[in-house]
């Protein structure tokens, strides 16, 4: 697989990527974003060329609402699930993000498990899809 996570703490998305593949997800590349913005390049970059995203919805410059939005608007990897890691619960942050396209969350601090129990089904809809 190849992922994108979005988050501006360096620690977290190193924390994302290594419960992803204790989770057992097989990751050949795991390309990294510390805010909307810079995420918006690596999906211009790649041509949409990825497997996930994970992102943050909580960062500086341009957060991970406003990120799936603009995803949106430019139609940038619209065939790619995103899904939220956040410390954001509340019913309207998570609602906001699934009408901007995102495919699920996951709330931190998660649990190997966790990351199983959301993130498998969405990517077996993804492929199903493709």
């Amino acid at each position: 697989m190849r992922i994108l996570i979005v988050d501006d703490s360096t620690v977290m998305r190193k924390v994302v990527e290594r419960a992803l593949r204790q989770a057992g997800m097989e990751i050949a590349e795991c390309l990294q974003a510390a805010n909307g913005v810079e995420a918006l390049e690596v999906l211009r970059a790649t041509n949409g060329d990825l497997d996930l995203v994970l992102s943050d919805i909580n960062m500086p410059v341009m957060d991970g609402l406003l990120f799936l939005e603009k995803r949106a608007e430019e139609k940038l990897a619209m065939n790619v699930p995103v899904v939220m890691i956040t410390t954001e619960g509340g019913a309207a942050a998570v609602l906001r993000a699934i009408a901007a396209g995102a495919k699920g969350y996951i709330c931190k601090p998660f649990t190997t498990d966790q990351v199983k129990l959301r993130i498998l089904p969405v990517l077996n809809s993804a492929s199903a899809v493709r």
